[in-house]
This record gives structure tokens, sequence and C-alpha cells, in this order.
């Protein structure tokens, strides 16, 4: 139990509130009690945040942690623990399990687990159709009440149009966003990488690029003909960022994130085969992530998402297309995020908005992302500075499967609050008491 602590000397972004400043912030039994410069308070423990950046608790939109059905690859206490370490505090748990999140038992099941298990908060996203089929949809009204804060059949699009349609229409009465995995199964069939010369190099079928397109546009015009909200999940694309940024103009609910691998790497990093490096939707070319890169710095592109998809040492050690999509990536988010900041392409304030505030705002969770007077406790601190070693050995996830293995970061998690308790807190942090 953490009781009382104050956080002494610090650089506080808070976009919630406007907030970037320099202040002491007060916590106490599990609630922010103050904001304020030059704050003492006797009997209180002490954090010097001298030189750290402190913030509302992370959000992510988009994870696996693989319970139920997968945890060879990922349990809810190591999923936390490493989302934890990584400045995050509530996740968002993607359905494709097994058995998917699709009915009232299995998120109860996942709840529960998360209650038991998990050191930060953990949200459950119901499948769209039942067992992510996308052929018929599910309850909603069911998967309301058990708590989801979102539908999507991520690992997958719902191919057909009438479906998607009747999904949209329907999740109106439920006021819950669809979260869509934008890709068309005919042209992404088998690919591998993303269509191009470096698949041609590597002769491994690729996905071209109209895949992601064609999904993004039908989705976001079934949004305008039903004035429901979608999600995009994880833009790789310099056409779906244009296409995106055309419909926000238009007044379309649309939404979209970006994840930190398609933002800092591009499909050079597969040369060498290198499987850890295989996600999907795939790495693309350095048009694509300048695009990117410039829909965060605009807003086209709301938000930034792990997509954390963990997986075992065993199933990427394979020949290349036998390997599983996904990166590994709560733990190494920051860092690279940093690193545009570092360039120049976007401000701190912003990234900070678009890891607290913003994904707070999609879901509907205004209480999140937030240090206001009252609010929960929930607060990161990290060294924008400090440098570390991505190693096996340094993630706690269960999953090592990142193509950083070996390379040096700059900026680290600190400490990781949620509610009375240290989610996440460096070995090397101290806590005095005056």
């Amino acid at each position: 139990m953490i009781g009382e602590l104050l956080i002494k000397g610090g650089h506080i972004i808070d976009p919630s509130q406007e907030l970037d400043q320099r202040a002491d912030l007060l916590i106490s039994e599990g609630r922010i009690i103050k904001l304020a410069q030059n704050l003492d308070v006797p009997g209180a423990g002490i954090i010097d945040a001298e030189g750290l950046i402190v913030s509302p608790g992370f959000i992510d939109l988009h994870s696996h942690l693989r319970t139920p059905g997968f945890e060879e690859k990922e349990d809810i206490s190591s999923g936390t623990r490493s989302a934890a370490k990584g400045g995050f505090t509530t996740v968002l748990a993607m359905p494709n399990t097994e058995p998917p999140l699709d009915n009232l038992s299995t998120i109860t099941l996942l709840m529960t687990l998360a209650e038991k298990e998990g050191v930060i908060r953990v949200l459950p996203v119901g499948c769209i159709t039942r067992g992510r089929k996308g052929k018929e949809i599910v309850d909603m009204g069911e998967l309301s009440q058990a708590g989801v804060v979102a539908l999507s059949d991520d690992g997958s699009s719902v191919a057909d149009a009438s479906v998607m349609y009747q999904a949209m229409c329907y999740s109106l009465a439920f006021n819950l966003i669809l979260i869509e995995h934008c890709e068309e199964p005919a042209l992404a069939a088998d690919g591998q990488v993303n269509e191009g010369i470096v698949a041609t190099r590597l002769g491994l079928k690729g996905i071209p690029t109209e895949a992601e397109d064609i999904i993004v546009a039908r989705d976001i015009l079934l949004a305008q003909a039903t004035g429901s909200r979608v999600h995009i999940a994880h833009v790789s694309t310099a056409t779906s960022v244009n296409i995106i940024r055309k419909a926000k103009e238009k007044g379309i609910k649309v939404t979209a994130e970006a994840t930190p691998h398609h933002l800092t790497m591009t499909e050079e990093s597969l040369l060498g085969y290198d499987t850890l490096a295989k996600v999907k939707p795939p790495l693309r070319r350095e048009e694509d992530r300048q695009a990117l890169i410039q829909g965060v710095a605009d807003g086209t592109i709301d938000v930034i998402a792990t997509d954390h998809s963990p997986h075992t040492d065993a199933e990427k050690m394979v020949e290349f297309d036998k390997a599983p999509f996904g990166i590994s990536g709560f733990e190494t988010a920051l860092p690279l995020l940093l690193g545009l900041v570092r360039d120049g392409y976007i401000s701190l304030y912003q990234l900070i908005d678009m890891l607290t505030e913003k994904p707070a705002r999609i879901i509907g969770k205004l209480n999140l992302g937030t240090l206001k007077t009252g609010s929960p406790a929930e607060v990161t601190l990290f060294d924008p500075e400090k440098e570390w070693l991505v190693s096996k050995n340094s993630l706690i996830s269960k999953g090592k499967n990142t193509p950083l293995i070996g390379q040096m970061l700059k900026g680290k998690v600190m400490a990781t609050i949620f509610g009375d308790e240290f989610a996440y807190l460096d070995e090397s942090m101290r806590i005095e008491h005056a």
C-alpha cells in the first residue's frame, strides 16, 4: 500500500487539464489529492521526480493478453505487469482468444482473472460476430451489460459488408464503438510482408496496401450511412491516412490509431528474414511511415496503440512463412515514440495526449487519463533521457518477440502507480520520508 505519497519537482504534463509545468503531486489512498508547487506534507512518502515527466497513466486501446486459451504466450499477470512497466494503467484486451470473447461467460472469466491477477485495469473488447467468423453478429446487449467497451473481430475484418452494416446499426443502441482490423481477405490471403521490392527480394508473397485501403474506405462509408462510430486499428498505409483525413473533414465519426512499430520501422527491417519483425498489417514503405507520422502530427490519427502481440520463442524461430504475425510492444512503446519527439515530428505534450486523454475519450471513460483532483491515482513517471538495453531478461512479458532485442533505447518508465499500489517501480527509485 502506498498510503500518502508526494511526487516532488516533476514536469507534469496532463492534457486533460492543459497542464505542462513543473509542480508537485500529492496522492493518498488511491486518489489524486492536490497538484501545486512547493507542497509540504509531513509524514508522506516522497519521490524526488527531478528530471522526470509525470503524466496520467497511459491507456492502450489495442493489446493481446492471450487469455483465455493461449497462456503460454501471455497471461493476465505477465501481460499487465509488462504493460505497467511500459507506463500503461489501462489496456483493452482484444477478443481473438480461445474461446473468443463473444459471450457473457467468457468475458466474465476474463474479468474475474483480471481482478484477481492483474496489476492494472483490463477492459474487455467483445467480438463483433460470433466466433469471429464474420457471419452472425453477437448479442450486443449481453456484451454491453458484461462490461465491454468496444467490439472487434481483431485479427480479421468483417468481410461481409452487409454484416458490418448490420453491426453498425445495432451498435448505436448500445453506444459501442467498433474497432476494425481493415484487411480485405482475398487480397491479403497467404501474404507475408508488404507487397513490393522487399517481398520480391525475399521471394515472399506480398500483402498490397489496397487490402487495407479498401476496407478502410468501405467502413467509413458504412459509418457515414449509419451514423455509427468506427475506430480504424493499426493504420499502416498512406492512402488510408488520406481517406481518414477526408472523412474527418466531412464530419464522419471515425477515429484511428497507429502503432509504435509502424511509426518507426519499415519493410527494410525484414531483410534477412527476421520473423521478429513479421507483423500484420505488415511494416510498409518509408513513404507510408512518413504519411503516418504526418497523420499523427495533424490529428488525423487520434491515438497510438501498441497492438502488443506476444508469441513464444518456439513459434517465431521457424521458417518465415510459418511464423505468426506480431510484435511484443508494451515495454518498448514509450522509447520508440520519444524518438519522434526528439526528431521534431510531434511535441511531448502531443504524445502524452495521444496516450492518455484522447484514448479515454474514444472509449467514453473520462475519469481516466487525467490527474484531476479526486480522480483515481493512475500516474506514470518516466525519464526521457535514460538509456536501457532491450534484452530478453529485461522484458517482463512472456513474449520476447521484438526486433529491438539487443538495441539501446532512450526513455524509460521509472514508476507506474495504479490506485494505492506501485504497479511498477524501477529498482533505482527510492521513496524517502519527510
